[in-house]
């Protein structure tokens, strides 16, 4: 499963082709998941493309978190939203946090470990 990816320019709306994209899912997962998780309401333009905004993304993010990444029900995630969305979102941020710094930490041992290999090197 592939993470989540930031989108890079910022913008105000965001197509749903973009959106499945950033999610590595079908765009029919994420119409699916707007009919049944009250939280998701893209606005919609005259052709009646499906437009998502920042607030929106952040919540599929949530949802995304809950059913794919944790594994939880889709009445589980409904549920844990409905009752605590609060908590649940600063739950997923800290998580988010953590996965940082871990990768952040991983990147160090990384170089630290090039750079012992290449002080062994250059002694020989």
């Amino acid at each position: 499963m592939a993470p989540y990816k930031e989108p890079i320019i910022d913008k105000i709306f965001f197509p749903i082709g973009e959106v499945a994209e950033m999610f590595g899912v079908n765009q029919s997962l994420i119409r699916f998941w707007e009919k049944e998780f009250d939280i998701l309401k893209p606005q919609k333009n005259k052709k009646g493309n499906r437009l998502f905004t920042k607030q929106d993304i952040e919540n599929l993010r949530l949802i995304f978190h809950l059913v794919k990444e944790r594994g939880m029900t889709l009445s589980g995630a409904k549920q844990k939203l409905k009752n605590n969305i609060e908590d649940t979102s600063k739950n997923f941020e800290v998580i988010k946090k953590l996965q940082n710094i871990k990768s952040q930490l991983l990147d160090i041992k990384t170089e630290l470990e090039e750079f012992k290999s290449n002080q062994v090197s250059s002694s020989l």
